[in-house]
């Protein structure tokens, strides 16, 4: 059990169903590229939300604003966790103190580090020893590093990874370093976590391995969950709500089994066949 995640959640105050991220009226431009017009969502504490859509619709861009990668010019995030955090023009690692953590569409390992070692980077957030501190209190920062391996111990064993865990990242396969980069994200104790397509360049046993981790993280540990995936099997199954993007414009948004049946994803995105069944 990852006995961290209860803790965070506890400390945020929410209860599954409350509201805990808002977007409202974003615009994010680039140039002459309209990236996002507008787009409005809202996200509960402890369900799974899904965004999907066609290549450049601007997903990956609506997440890079959650995680403070990109501000908007217009509109507002705010994040809930027992108070209203303004996240539109935060840095990135002041989100993650937040308790925001995110995958990347391509994989941003350590490669020459271990397993172990990248998972230990996640934990950079929590740690409190530095250069002078390990010096002068070395037993506190020892004491500070067994507990922090022993909450990524957890994560090991949720990920099913013990055996590599002391391998070179850049050693293992796709799916595998896939599965790392997700530890990694984990390590950071969130309470929302966004993971973008986190099942791509994979065979279908690794998505089903993929698709069970996700559960066991939202279903055990009431983590939510944001996820870009383009595995629509994978979305229809795992996702409790989905919003669809099209040319930065939200034209859907609604339980699997309503954006399947809105005639407006079906055209944009499903085909017409997929709806149809």
């Amino acid at each position: 059990m990852l006995r961290g995640f209860s803790h965070v959640l506890n400390s945020s105050r929410l209860k599954p169903g409350d509201l805990q991220l808002e977007i409202a009226d974003i615009f994010l431009a680039f140039g002459g590229v309209q990236a996002l017009s507008g787009v409005s969502l809202q996200v509960c504490q402890s369900e799974i939300a899904a965004i999907i859509g066609p290549n450049g619709a601007g997903k990956t861009s609506l997440l890079n604003c959650v995680s403070g990668l990109y501000h908007p010019q217009e509109g507002s995030i705010q994040f809930h966790n027992g108070r209203t955090h303004e996240l539109t023009h935060c840095k990135p690692y002041e989100i993650a103190k937040l308790g925001i953590a995110r995958s990347f569409q391509n994989i941003e390992l350590f490669k020459h580090m271990t397993v172990l070692d990248n998972l230990m980077l996640g934990r950079h957030i929590h740690l409190k020893s530095n250069v002078f501190t390990g010096g002068f209190y070395w037993g506190r920062a020892q004491r500070e590093e067994v507990e922090n391996r022993q909450f990524l111990e957890d994560i090991i064993d949720l990920l099913e990874i013990e055996a590599i865990r002391k391998q070179a990242v850049g050693t293992l396969s796709y799916g595998l370093q896939k599965r790392v980069e997700l530890g990694r994200a984990l390590a950071l104790q969130p309470s929302l976590l966004i993971l973008d397509e986190p099942m791509a360049g994979m065979n279908s046993e690794e998505k089903e391995d993929m698709a069970r981790f996700v559960l066991d993280v939202n279903e055990e540990h009431g983590v939510t969950i944001i996820i870009i995936e383009h595995d629509m099997g994978v979305v229809m199954d795992i996702s409790d709500h989905i919003a669809v993007l099209d040319f930065g414009l939200k034209i859907g948004d609604g339980t699997p089994d309503e954006v399947q049946r809105d005639p407006a994803v079906i055209k944009a995105y499903l085909g017409e066949e997929h709806g149809a069944s």
